[in-house]
């Protein structure tokens, strides 16, 4: 197989957008030493106060298995706190603290900064037509990932 057939498989052409997505997101959001990961984290937790690890890494699609550590991070930052469920002690609810609210206002800008970066290049029609696609690429292979993203129930 020739460099230009690897080039043009859509699974390579994924693979190099998630890589330029989060260079682009880790340029813009330096000053704020927050990863993607972390941001849908707290963008999820602001959206669904007092939820819970395994609602969490359905609502952002990632691995229950590892968002433990990425909670941990943000606790230890002090932009999350965990509280025992009064419902059951076992489960931890998980709600921003002030200090993360305040980091989401603040990176704001940057994270407009990073949408606008990658798909910039894209004429408007063309972004609108990328963002369909992308969407509905998601949407239909959904439930074949690890994490899927799942609904919260309110």
């Amino acid at each position: 197989m020739s460099l230009e057939a690897l080039y043009a498989k859509p699974a390579h052409l994924i693979r190099r957008a998630h890589q330029i997505s989060w260079a682009i997101f880790l340029d813009e959001c330096a000053e704020f030493a927050l990863t993607p990961v972390q941001y849908a984290a707290l963008s999820a937790i602001e959206a669904h106060d007092q939820t819970d690890a395994t609602r969490l890494s359905s609502m952002i699609a990632y691995d229950r298995s590892t968002i433990g550590s990425i909670l941990d991070r943000l606790e230890k930052r002090g932009l999350i706190r965990r509280d025992p469920s009064p419902h059951d002690r076992r489960q931890k609810l998980i709600s921003l603290t002030d200090q993360g609210r305040q980091l989401l206002r603040d990176c704001e800008d940057a994270v407009t900064r990073v949408q606008n970066r990658i798909v910039g290049v894209l004429s408007r029609e063309e972004r609108e037509q990328f963002l369909k696609l992308l969407t509905r690429i998601v949407e239909l292979n959904n439930d074949i990932t690890s994490a899927p993203i799942k609904q919260v129930d309110e």
